[in-house]
């Protein structure tokens, strides 16, 4: 805050200031117009830009759930201490949570406040004339001098064919040219560029949406609200209206790195999918890939990993069959893909079964004889269960992947269990076989209509950064006098203004054209040579 006072002390009626001139910012608007001042500042901008990039660094190593919320789910099984302290963090919404929206707009308003005003003033300097001739042109960097037996309104009026490029005005015995005006004007066109990349995202994030599923091999989706496991719309978005397009996955594939120090390591995911852009629409096949995503009516749907959903036959007491369904069991990490899910059966006849299991792809003993998967690939597929019969909670909301044991009657475990074994429960209380496995897929779909825009913007962003790093502004004076002898005395001066000011090269070979020129449009005598330049530099005295 800053206060002003009136350069005469002498003052009126018992000593005090008259009333225009006491200080100022001293109430509430002044603190308004100190906080508006320091936020529309550069060094905010570039703080406010430095802690966006800052609070995006959690984003990126933990996961998020407008990615996977399974990858969150495990994170949380993983780490039970820790997940509910980083959760209060947002630190798994990172990218919607209330502080780093603040940032965001902060940073929004700040480059607004410095960028708007500094364009309009840049606008005027465009348009404006070139500086005037500086009286003694011996300071300047670069000055060259000569004599020629033109006279000093030819010398002047030569210099415009010389300098191609330059914007010139003539003062009297003198001529001001300048270029590389675009420098700044792509400076401006840089910070404009990246305000337009911030409204962009951020109108993707109100009008558009993101959507998390997951697809079992045979198994289609439609895009509707409800057929999402976690949707997360923008705050103005019609999640009625959402694109009426539907998708079959054919098929999936995945292979792994078997051999070396990678091995384990996913090596392609591919899935065949058909789809229609809406109903009555004739179908279309689409190979989709981690980075090969399937583009319909606006909406792209990208390929994000897979799992395994293991096939169980579950039959009651008296044989009948009350399950047959593959079941996706949400892997814990991806070196192994050893799984977990969950079998809920209501409709036994009686009471209620589910089963805890765990499916390993490839099933082996490990050093200490506990049973583990060595390799994600489904080498030899097999599960464990654990039965519980009781009251399953369907009445009230709950996880697919979760199974409520609270109250229930644990049956016990069951052997491991291969393609094709069936254990037969206690107590008689039916039988599981685990019948084999497919594979799912699980998918994002994603609706940006800012994405053009965007492109848009950061591609003139890129221009403007390019033309702020190769355009360079220069400024020449060329001053022409009659003088004693009756020749005419030609001045030269040239000023760089970025960091490659001292290469005056360019300045030096303006001078020998000019002087070239002038040697044969010389007024009295053409054959008369002019005397050849005279150059100084002064280094870094600018």
């Amino acid at each position: 805050m800053t206060t002003t006072t009136s350069e005469n002390s002498e003052n009126t009626s018992g000593g005090q200031q008259p009333p225009g001139n006491r200080p100022k910012g001293l109430g509430a608007i002044g603190w308004a117009r100190w906080v508006w001042r320091t936020l529309t500042s550069m060094r905010t901008a570039l703080i406010l830009l430095f802690l966006l990039a800052l609070g995006a660094i959690p984003g990126s190593i933990l996961p998020q759930n407008v990615v996977s919320v399974d990858e969150v789910n495990a994170y949380f099984r993983e780490n039970p201490e820790l997940a509910p302290w980083l959760d209060r963090l947002y630190l798994f919404d990172v990218f919607s949570s209330p502080w780093y929206g603040a940032i965001y707009l902060l940073l929004f308003v700040s480059l607004a406040g410095c960028v708007l005003p500094r364009a309009l003033v840049h606008a005027k300097a465009v348009r404006a004339r070139p500086v005037p001739t500086p009286r003694n042109l011996g300071r300047m960097p670069y000055v060259a001098r000569f004599s020629t037996d033109a006279s000093p309104e030819t010398a002047l009026e030569r210099v415009g064919g010389v300098l191609r490029g330059y914007r010139t005005e003539r003062y009297g015995d003198s001529v001001s040219a300048e270029t590389g005006y675009l420098r700044e004007v792509g400076n401006v066109l840089f910070h404009l560029a990246l305000l337009a990349l911030l409204l962009a995202l951020a109108a993707g994030a109100f009008f558009g949406y993101r959507g998390n599923m997951l697809i079992v091999e045979g198994d289609g989706f439609a895009n509707t609200l409800p057929s999402y496991d976690a949707v997360y719309p923008g705050h103005w978005t019609d999640t009625d209206q959402f694109e009426p397009f539907t998708m079959h996955l054919d098929s999936f594939e995945a292979s792994f790195i078997e051999e070396g120090d990678l091995r384990g390591q996913a090596e392609s995911y591919v899935a065949e999918v058909t789809y229609t852009e809406a109903p009555g629409e004739p179908e279309r096949q689409h190979r989709l890939e981690v980075n090969h995503p399937l583009s319909v009516d606006g909406v792209q749907v990208y390929l994000l990993g897979h799992g395994y959903a293991p096939e169980f036959e579950v039959r009651n007491a008296d044989g009948d069959v009350v399950f047959d369904q593959a079941v996706p069991f949400l892997h814990r990490e991806t070196r192994s893909y050893t799984s977990d899910g969950v079998i809920k059966v209501p409709d036994t006849g009686g009471e209620e079964i589910g089963f805890v299991g765990v499916f390993l792809p490839t099933a082996a003993e490990d050093a200490e004889g506990e049973l583990t998967s060595t390799f994600p690939g489904p080498e030899n597929p097999a599960v464990t269960l654990e039965a519980y019969r009781g009251d399953l909670g369907m009445s009230e909301p709950q996880s697919v992947y979760q199974l409520r044991t609270t109250g229930m009657e644990e049956l016990g475990e069951s052997p491991v269990m291969a393609v094709g074994d069936t254990w037969e429960l206690p107590e008689e209380a039916g039988s599981v076989t685990f019948k084999g496995y497919k594979q799912y897929a699980t998918l994002q779909s994603n609706r940006d209509g800012a994405r053009l825009p965007a492109l848009g913007a950061a591609t003139t962003a890129v221009a403007g950064l390019l033309l702020t790093l190769f355009v360079r502004p220069r400024r020449v004076w060329v001053r022409a006098t009659r003088g004693a002898d009756g020749r005419t005395r030609v001045e030269l001066a040239g000023l760089g203004k970025t960091e490659a000011a001292g290469d005056n090269s360019e300045f030096h070979e303006i001078t020998k054209q000019l002087a070239g020129r002038l040697r044969s449009e010389s007024d009295d005598n053409p054959r008369t040579p002019s005397d050849p330049p005279e150059s100084t530099t002064r280094g870094s005295d600018r």
